[in-house]
């Protein structure tokens, strides 16, 4: 359930083998999310003389925004079981789940 010799971690951290899939995750969904939040007024506009057309369009946002919830909790949770062994995720880690950052760029 847990790795200790993850890869792009130091060897002698705990952490859940799901948590960096589950911040990718959250972070990818969040970014769309607004893209298609931006881009859905006008979608509804045009769906508006559709009644069935214009309540799959919000319920599938509402699904959406559901999944991005689920997605949080579930990154709250590894965190929280990360913080509760003791552990503190070193900047390493954090460089892998956000690939803004070169890995080995010292200047960091």
């Amino acid at each position: 359930m847990t790795t200790t010799a993850d890869t792009d971690t130091s060897p002698d951290i705990d952490v859940p083998r799901w948590l960096r899939m589950i911040m990718r995750s959250d972070r990818f969904g969040s970014s769309s999310y607004i893209v298609v939040s931006l881009l859905f007024a006008p979608i509804l506009l045009l769906l508006d003389g559709w009644p069935v057309l214009h309540t799959i369009a919000l319920v599938a946002l509402a699904l959406g925004g559901l999944w991005l919830g689920l997605l949080g909790i579930a990154m709250a949770t590894g965190l929280a079981i990360v913080l509760r062994r003791g552990v503190e995720l070193p900047e390493q880690y954090w460089k892998t789940v956000f690939d803004d950052y070169p890995v080995d760029d010292p200047g960091r």
